[in-house]
């Protein structure tokens, strides 16, 4: 996050002179689309097309695995991702209200069942949810926070701009995921993970789409070139299935 954060704070004006970076700190772990798990293929995902998770029969899936103990890293990952997933529900929300546009209307509905499968996890492992009280564009991570209030201003400047920053934030949401499954080895919170990049590659799928109906071919800003162009000229992920690969 600090390395994209500083880039905004920088003052760069348009999307496409932003350089390679994430909002999470740390590296991730490699070009695929989803990480290696050495059980991939094992992991239940129930995603539509338009990245929604199915929270009910992953609830049950979750609840069917013991909980173990967290690591620090682990419990990091889950507090974060709880905050970056209502970031981008947040954001959409208010583009929507800005611009009209009903991809940011359903994709921000997509984005609840992120936040709420997230907060499966939170529960099962009794740590406090840092988005319970807090509303529409307030986080308690100051560099979310910071993140939050330049992405906004960025999407206010236009439509264009618009679509950009929901690309933007999928293919942060992508590579920040990558990471945090690099750092588990718990089966539960992989399946979650999994079924978040799933839905996160739908998303990104679908503001590239909306960009180039307008004329515009969005560059990847995150994800490495290879990385991205796969995910763009694979189609819609969905399940009811097992793995995650586009």
């Amino acid at each position: 996050m600090k390395r994209l954060l500083g880039l905004l704070l920088i003052g760069a004006l348009f999307l496409g002179v932003l350089g390679a970076g994430c909002i999470s700190t740390g590296t991730t772990t490699g070009t695929q689309t989803t990480s290696s798990t050495g059980n991939q293929d094992e992991i239940p995902v129930n995603v539509n097309e338009n990245g929604n998770v199915g929270t009910s029969e992953l609830k049950a899936y979750i609840d069917s695995i013991p909980a173990g103990q967290l690591t620090e890293e682990e419990k990091e990952g889950l507090l974060y991702m709880v905050e970056e997933e209502k970031l981008a529900h947040d954001v959409y929300t208010k583009l929507y209200e800005k611009w009209g546009l009903q991809i940011f209307s359903n994709i921000a509905k997509s984005e609840t069942t992120h936040v709420e499968s997230v907060r499966m996890l939170l529960s099962k492992y009794n740590l406090t949810d840092p988005t319970a009280s807090e509303g529409i564009g307030e986080f308690q991570n100051e560099e979310l926070q910071k993140l939050y209030n330049q992405l906004m201003e960025m999407g206010m400047k236009s439509e264009v701009d618009a679509l950009k920053v929901g690309a933007l934030i999928e293919e942060t949401d992508i590579e920040d995921l990558q990471k945090w499954i690099s750092m588990t080895d718990k089966v539960d919170i992989i399946t979650v993970y999994e079924n978040l990049m799933m839905g996160s590659r739908n998303h990104l799928r679908a503001f590239v789409s909306q960009l180039e109906k307008k004329g515009i071919t969005y560059e990847p800003q995150i994800l490495p070139k290879d990385e991205y162009e796969q995910i763009i000229n694979s189609p819609m992920e969905t399940g009811g299935g097992k793995g995650g690969k586009p």
